[in-house]
């Protein structure tokens, strides 16, 4: 007997190539919308001073580049967790489905209960489906006490769920990663375009508040890039993550009715 396997989610190869580009992105961006020459003083962005929010930014130095380009992967991993988890969840509301499984194996109809896991598909419907497969394929062997049925059936749930959670959880690492150095790399940012606007200040003999107002600016902007990553990061992995949680909450309930069904009527 086959079991059914819900595809999605990048493979590692495909992820790892995915942060390249983003990141490769992120330099682009920096390079040719923040480093314009409609953002400076004379249209010089070496030596010309920043009149806007984009051209500040571009000032932040070399880390900002990176830390768009760690933004784009979250928002890129965010939109293929999205699709992936929607493609998981099936067709329909869960609550719906499990309620209907549950009505369907309660009167022993077990060839409804198939076709409505071929209708609703995803990851619930795939557990359900070989639950209710190996329910059918046990109830009539008279070979097998009716103990060893119920750890048959309970051993092909748990073989199928533990095809699915895998793929749930696919490429949650690196958005919470993203989570963690966005922050960490915003702040190396910081404290580089600090220590680069007090070098300046010293060498330049005589204070000058304005260099240094616009230096420490520069300066934030990594922080302020940094701080939206991670934000955005620990957003969406808390989501996702409590989307996850409620798709296996779902199976293990579709799953333990399965098995409370076989011990109240199996032979």
């Amino acid at each position: 007997m086959s079991t059914k396997k819900t595809s999605g989610g990048f493979p590692l190869i495909v992820s790892a190539l995915a942060i390249v580009i983003c990141i490769c992105l992120g330099w682009a961006i920096y390079k040719t919308i923040l480093g314009s020459a409609s953002n400076f003083e004379g249209g010089d962005s070496e030596k010309g001073h920043p009149h806007n929010i984009l051209g500040t930014m571009y000032k932040g130095g070399f880390i900002v580049p990176i830390l768009i380009g760690f933004l784009l992967t979250v928002i890129t991993f965010a939109i293929e967790r999205f699709i992936t988890i929607m493609k998981a969840n099936g067709a329909g509301a869960t609550d719906k489905f499990v309620a209907k499984i549950k009505t369907l194996i309660g009167s022993h109809d077990f060839e409804g209960a198939i076709a409505e896991c071929n209708k609703q598909k995803g990851s619930l419907a795939n557990v359900v489906h070989e639950g209710v497969l190996k329910y059918q394929f046990v109830k009539n062997d008279t070979q097998m006490d009716k103990e060893a049925k119920v750890v048959a059936i309970q051993k092909s749930i748990e073989e199928a769920t533990s095809l699915e959670l895998p793929m749930l959880s696919k490429n949650m690492v690196v958005i919470s990663t993203m989570a963690s150095i966005g922050t960490l790399a915003g702040l190396i940012g910081t404290v580089v375009g600090m220590i680069r606007a007090f070098a300046a200040l010293s060498a330049a003999g005589a204070p000058d508040t304005s260099a240094l107002a616009t230096g420490i600016s520069e300066a934030l902007v990594n922080t302020l890039v940094g701080i939206l990553t991670s934000a955005l990061a620990i957003i969406f992995y808390n989501y996702f993550s409590n989307r996850i949680d409620q798709i296996t909450y779902s199976m293990d309930e579709a799953g333990m009715s399965i098995i409370q069904e076989f011990q109240s009527s199996g032979k």
